[in-house]
């Protein structure tokens, strides 16, 4: 059968600003039903209004949680599948940096907490639903910014004098092995996963962490290339006829490309893997 997005139920996390607020218009502009996940129910309100009044899509609703802490990440789980009866595709996008080191109530530093375990723990939560609606496709946002970027097993928690830029490509580093990892998992069971690189966006991304870090986030994305570029790919790897069936891949303009090296490390992979599902308390696992 040939993908058709139309009528495609779609949860999309991070999906007030930037990437996921393009890609999410993208996709309701294509007919698909739409649940998007956002930190503030005012302004993820707003974005779904937006949305509905810019493309007619009315089929656009949405989840509130605070995705640095896992027990909001189980509640939006644990709605989403009291109210909605299949997924056909999970789009992980929310994603921050921050201007100082910070540890979540879970006992996580901050950005690999947001970045890398809402993507592992939301993921294995909405698995069951994914696969009762395979063919069905989960997708993750990386970075190029994983290409210099490494994995400390011993200190993924980032302690001491480790810089913001280091913390946040060993998250999104930790996002392609993810999918690596979980597309051996998944082999067979009609659900895709695959990662991508935006490309380096002028979005809103680290802002509000006061006025150097914004300075300095600022210098760096008006580097960048338009939003609309940006949300290219993930608009492409969700709704295009063209990858089904292609699983553990990292996309970059939408062309799947080789990622660096350490991320082909299968024993790496499943080191992370269970460092994962240590810090998730994920006890139930493919």
């Amino acid at each position: 059968m040939t993908w058709n997005i139309k009528d495609k139920l779609v949860l999309i996390t991070g999906a007030t600003d930037g990437i996921g607020k393009r890609t999410a218009s993208n996709i309701a502009e294509m007919g698909a039903q739409l649940v998007l996940v956002g930190r503030k129910e005012n302004k993820t309100k707003l974005v779904v209004d937006e949305i509905k009044a810019e493309t007619g899509n009315q089929k656009i609703e949405y989840l509130i949680g605070d995705f640095t802490i896992q027990k909001e990440v189980r509640r939006v789980a644990e709605e989403y599948c009291s109210k909605y009866d299949r997924l056909d595709v999970l789009f992980n996008n929310v994603g921050g940096t921050f201007a100082k080191r910070e540890i979540t109530v879970d006992g996580v530093e901050k950005t690999f907490a947001l970045n890398q375990l809402s993507y592992f723990l939301l993921t294995h939560l909405l698995l069951d639903k994914l696969k009762e609606s395979a063919p069905s496709r989960i997708i993750c946002t990386s970075s190029g910014s994983h290409r210099k970027a490494g994995i400390n097993f011993k200190n993924v928690n980032n302690s001491g004098l480790i810089s913001i830029w280091t913390s946040y490509g060993q998250s999104k580093l930790a996002n392609i092995m993810f999918v690596y990892a979980l597309a051996r998992r998944l082999k067979g069971s009609g659900v895709t996963v695959n990662s991508l690189n935006p490309g380096l966006v002028r979005t809103n991304i680290g802002r509000g962490n006061g006025k150097i870090m914004d300075f300095i986030i600022t210098k760096v994305v008006n580097r960048g290339i338009p939003i609309e570029e940006g949300a290219e790919t993930p608009t492409y790897l969700i709704s295009s006829d063209e990858v089904e069936g292609i699983s553990g891949k990292y996309f970059d303009k939408k062309v799947a490309v080789e990622s660096q090296s350490i991320s082909n490390d299968v024993e790496a992979q499943e080191k992370l893997w269970e460092i994962c599902k240590e810090l998730t308390g994920i006890e139930k696992y493919c």
